[in-house]
């Protein structure tokens, strides 16, 4: 008997202009549009197999081998419906089709990650869920109409579908129909992005990003001047700053936008508190790193930014890495060898770390080991890839493999 089957992975993104505020819970349609940087999947990503068969009893979804219930409404279950419902348009259009729509689903996804760790872990997940049921039932849909659905489990996954540099345009239609994710330019238009992520805490947040936006929504009178004012004028300057690959005008908006995404946590009531000393010192190091670089090249090398918790993601271009690396492990000494995976220190590791010449010290103490959990070296990268059968993570009776 055929088996239908399909495994695809789906990348990170981190946001430069940030989501933050729903208009529609149900629909997650956002208050307003934001963009990030899709990040190479060869470093993080989250792998999906989706497997159709009319012997399985029902739809059911294990996570890092856990199994994951699948509510009715719930995220879950209305990603599989919509994506159903696709597949059974085509059968209709193809009658000669395997009726997979009708079939139970068993569906299993890893993420190399920890999850809910501030590192877009439901973005990856559902834009890979997405991605491998597309490729499962080999619907035509383009990422842009398959980001309709992505945003339905996790409003970033929707930029999950794409490489590169991506928009999520807010829209404006009650359906949701053009809420939905574009690229603004691919992987390869400016492939010298890299990113350094300090992994400063991978446990699960105090406050998830679901509730907390809710509760600014509904108390913060900065968000409202930020929907209205802000947010539009910050997504024409960095569409701009990327297709003219200006690192300067790219990460003064990305670090702008950061810092007012946290001014709103804290100016909901009760505040939200998502970065600690740790994040906040990070901040004080590439400040004070970028002003030692303007003052030696007029140009800022650097650019922080946070999400809905305390690790720093730090974007710059590739020349700079090595010595934000150094800045860091200065600071914040690693129990860990650094992960090297571009080879930027040959074998010999970082060391102690380093600050570069006419860098104020003072401008942040050093912290005890463990305080920076970790650093992932990783880049720009593509979007969803459909993987060969041997990356499967379902065995042959249709249940996750060790």
């Amino acid at each position: 008997m055929a088996v239908y089957q399909a495994t695809t992975s789906a990348p990170v993104n981190i946001a430069c202009i940030k989501y933050w505020g729903k208009r529609d819970t149900k629909l997650i349609l956002p208050t307003n549009s934001s963009l990030s940087v899709t990040l190479d999947q060869d470093h993080l990503r989250s792998t999906t197999t989706s497997r159709a068969d009319p012997s399985f009893e029902k739809d059911r979804l294990w996570l890092n081998g856990e199994e994951e219930e699948i509510k009715d409404g719930g995220r879950l279950a209305t990603c599989i419906k919509e994506m159903k419902s696709l597949r059974k348009e085509l059968e209709e259009k193809s009658p000669n089709e395997p009726k997979l729509s009708s079939y139970p689903v068993h569906i299993s996804s890893r993420n190399n990650f920890p999850t809910a760790a501030g590192l877009a872990s439901s973005a990856a997940g559902f834009a890979a869920l997405i991605s491998s049921l597309a490729a499962l039932y080999q619907l035509p849909t383009s990422p842009s109409d398959l980001s309709r659905i992505s945003r339905q489990g996790s409003g970033s996954a929707c930029r999950s579908l794409f490489g590169g540099y991506v928009a999520w345009e807010m829209g404006s239609k009650a359906d949701g129909s053009d809420s939905l994710a574009v690229e603004v330019a691919p992987q390869s238009h400016w492939p010298d992005m890299h990113a350094l992520i300090c992994v400063v805490s991978d446990d699960k947040k105090g406050t998830s990003s679901t509730s907390g936006m809710q509760r600014t929504v509904e108390t913060s009178p900065l968000l409202q001047h930020r929907i209205k004012e802000v947010v539009p004028a910050r997504m024409e300057v960095i569409k701009k700053a990327i297709l003219a690959r200006d690192f300067d005008a790219f990460a003064r908006v990305t670090m702008q936008d950061s810092n007012q995404f946290h001014a709103v946590a804290l100016d909901t009531d009760p505040p939200i508190f998502y970065m600690n000393d740790v994040s906040r010192a990070i901040i004080a190091l590439i400040t004070e790193y970028n002003r030692v670089a303007v003052e030696n090249t007029g140009h800022v090398k650097a650019a922080y930014t946070y999400d809905a918790g305390p690790n720093a993601v730090i974007y710059t271009l590739k020349e700079n890495v090595k010595e934000i690396v150094e800045l860091i492990v200065k600071y914040f000494p690693q129990a860990d060898a650094f992960k090297d995976p571009f080879g930027l220190f040959g074998g010999h590791g970082v060391g102690v770390g380093a600050v570069p010449h006419g860098f104020n010290p003072a401008v942040a103490k050093p912290f005890p080991l463990h305080s920076v959990k970790g650093l992932i070296h990783t880049r720009v990268g593509d979007g969803p890839r459909v993987l060969d059968v041997s990356e499967a993570l379902l065995g042959q009776d249709g249940f996750p493999t060790a």
